[in-house]
């Protein structure tokens, strides 16, 4: 039987129902728990997330993907909580967002010290917890280009997907002409590989989404919500209706069956702001109205927030 791995447990892939494939329970960035203006309590944070997580759930959604990755506000304790409290199943990420994210005991580390990392996060679970990751957080650090600390976690979340069966998430997708071969040489299937943020507003024109899908990868168009039209918007905002549009012609290009799709939104942002007005169920109120308004039909809505993400997320073993 299929399975995947959430905080509270493996369940069948099949139960995930409607998946939100790249968010945030909280990110802020190390050392940010020491900030006095921007830091919320306990209670705070959990006031400010169980609402969003009880209306993904009222609206239909399913899974919830946490892609925190090590050091980055990861609280499994936590999540384990809010899954029970909303029935909203939460997967877990080991792994990190880039490696300039990585604090030093991890930045000095040996692949096989990561690797065996990441390997016991999937297998045993994430400190004490007993709440095992379902899948590898890698990323490319500030500059665009993979570091060598980038390389370096890349062929260890490779070896642990190969090891544990688990899939690996990338945050970005720019240098994807220097990843695909560290997972090739690692023996990991593209198909296993969801290369992220294909669609925001500073990186999307140099990011080669259809290149990614030839080689067999898939692509994540997965900051849909961070709009130029919001009242403060990021620095990696975008038009809505020119990230839409990316999305529609990557489909029609024959790309259905690699494309998957979310907000990338922070229930309790930690240690900073966050943006205001944006939250997991832009998927809802937003994101598949636009898509029905451009003529998809439910078959490929489903395809894009049930199919293909519970393909991704089931162990291969």
């Amino acid at each position: 039987m299929s399975r995947v791995n959430t905080v509270l447990g493996p369940i069948p892939a099949e139960e995930l129902g409607l998946v939100a494939v790249h968010e945030h329970i909280g990110y802020g960035m190390p050392g940010s728990e020491l900030d006095t203006k921007w830091w919320k309590t306990p209670e705070q944070r959990y006031e400010e997330t169980v609402p969003k997580l009880r209306r993904f759930r009222e609206h239909g959604g399913g899974t919830f993907v946490d892609a925190t990755g090590i050091c980055n506000g990861r609280d499994v304790d936590y999540y384990r909580s809010l899954s029970a409290k909303t029935g909203v199943h939460i997967v877990a990420s080991t792994g990190f967002v880039g490696g300039d994210t990585a604090l030093p005991h991890f930045a000095r580390a040996s692949v096989e010290y990561l690797a065996a990392q990441f390997v016991h996060e999937i297998t045993a679970g994430i400190g004490g917890t007993g709440g095992r990751a379902g899948i590898i957080k890698v990323g490319v650090s500030r500059g665009g280009r993979m570091t060598d600390l980038d390389k370096r976690i890349y062929r260890a979340a490779a070896r642990a997907a190969v090891a544990t069966g688990v899939p690996v998430l990338t945050h970005l997708a720019i240098d994807a002409e220097n990843a695909i071969p560290i997972f090739a040489a690692e023996g990991l299937p593209l198909d296993r590989v969801l290369f992220g943020h294909v669609d925001d507003g500073v990186n999307a024109g140099k990011t080669r989404d259809t290149w990614i899908a030839e080689q067999g990868g898939r692509v994540g168009f997965d900051t849909f919500g961070y709009e130029t039209e919001l009242e403060d918007p990021p620095f990696w905002a975008r038009p809505r209706k020119e990230r839409l549009d990316h999305f529609l012609r990557f489909i029609g290009q024959g790309h259905l069956d690699k494309v998957l799709a979310s907000a990338d939104a922070n229930c309790s942002p930690l240690g900073w702001p966050g943006v205001k007005g944006h939250t997991v169920n832009y998927i809802f109120t937003d994101l598949i109205p636009d898509l029905r308004g451009a003529g998809l039909d439910e078959a490929a809505i489903k395809t894009i927030f049930v199919d293909n993400p519970a393909d991704f997320l089931t162990i291969r073993n």
